[in-house]
């Protein structure tokens, strides 16, 4: 059995790998930080282990990073879920009445300080992917740390901001 060569793989499957995880995640960002997360992990895969289908398994590990990456996002989209967008807006262009107006900035207020409470580096990542809206490689690449990182620490910020919000997951 020949070694495979990734950059073989990459010139074959590219293409068609994007496509499918377009159509997967729907999300052209999304698709693309997928790609960049499967080929690395087929690239470690091939250094642990002989293939014997790689285009097939390049799209199993493309199907399970999509798959992780829309339950991170079903469930990151559970945080703040119990605004209509009429009423963020109403929030924000002032015609909401005066009572909601207090309640909203009061669950700011707990939420800046369930952010406060995060260790540094968490509190760091959590701000640069949601507040800045960063994708979770450039978070990576700007702090030097691996895209699993960065996803495990806004887990733990997810977690920690709904615990102290009181909705417990």
């Amino acid at each position: 059995m020949q070694p495979i060569s990734i950059d073989a793989l990459h010139r074959s499957e590219s293409t068609k790998l994007r496509r499918f995880l377009l159509r997967l995640l729907g999300n052209p960002a999304d698709a693309a930080d997928a790609h960049q997360e499967t080929f690395l992990r087929m690239l470690a895969a091939l250094s642990r282990t002989q293939i014997e289908q790689p285009s097939a398994f390049l799209f199993q590990i493309a199907n399970n990073v999509a798959l992780r990456m829309r339950n991170r996002h079903r469930f990151e989209g559970t945080l703040f879920q119990d605004m209509s967008d009429a009423e963020w807006a109403s929030l924000i262009d002032g015609s909401a009445l005066p009572e909601r107006q207090a309640i909203a900035r009061q669950e700011v207020m707990r939420l800046a300080a369930a952010v406060d409470e995060l260790p540094p580096r968490c509190r760091e990542v959590f701000l640069l992917a949601r507040i800045d809206g960063m994708a979770n490689g450039e978070v990576a690449a700007r702090l030097g740390i691996s895209r699993n990182m960065v996803e495990k620490h806004l887990i733990k910020a997810l977690l920690h901001c709904r615990r102290r919000l009181g909705d417990n997951p």
